[in-house]
């Protein structure tokens, strides 16, 4: 498993990515990125999903089932979130449509590669989210069915506005929600 954080990335562009591997030397076996704005709640349960060390219940080149889809949008549906499909596309949409949650069934039809097939938002509209995670095929289901709950519950899309002046002042005198590790040699970062 590595994460990486990016410190300086803009609120819309890729700031953390998860990717967990068989062996430290092996390929992919399924990748997760979250943006910069991405809330604390969120990232925070992600952590602690990876910490709690189980959850690898998404076998690497077995391909998606339903089965496998429900278990990972059941806190979606029990939330009453609407569901479509459109094509390609299968999505779960807020009652409040500030948030979903994308399916991209093409995506998960190429498994032995790490294309974007589930992807998180929350914000006004989907195509220009606020913050949103994205995740390749073979994503534990049991992780992403956590995020899932989190982001029914609107753990994550609460968001209180702020002055400028308030915003510098939280960030002076708050602690970090996410601790932050110095950056080692450039040499060692991996993605």
């Amino acid at each position: 498993m590595r994460i990486e954080r990016i410190h300086e990335a803009p609120a819309h562009e890729t700031a953390w990515t998860v990717a967990a591997y068989e062996t430290p030397v092996s390929d992919r076996i399924w990748v997760l990125t979250a943006t910069g704005a991405t809330p604390a709640p969120v990232l925070q349960e992600l952590l602690d999903h990876l910490a709690d060390g189980h959850g690898w219940d998404t076998a690497p080149g077995a391909p998606l089932d339903e089965k496998t889809i429900a278990a990972a949008t059941q806190p979606l549906s029990d939330a009453g979130w609407k569901h479509t499909v459109d094509g390609r596309w299968i999505r779960w949409t807020s009652p409040a449509a500030d948030a979903g949650v994308q399916f991209d069934a093409f995506a998960a039809q190429h498994s032995n590669q790490t294309l974007a097939t589930w992807t998180a938002w929350a914000g006004p509209k989907p195509d220009h989210p606020t913050w949103a995670l994205t995740a390749s095929p073979h994503t534990p289901s049991s992780l992403l069915a956590d995020l899932a709950e989190n982001l029914a519950h609107a753990t994550g899309t609460r968001q209180r506005q702020t002055t400028s002046r308030e915003r510098r002042t939280r960030l002076v005198t708050a602690p970090s929600a996410i601790p932050t590790v110095p950056a080692g040699p450039a040499a060692s970062r991996t993605h």
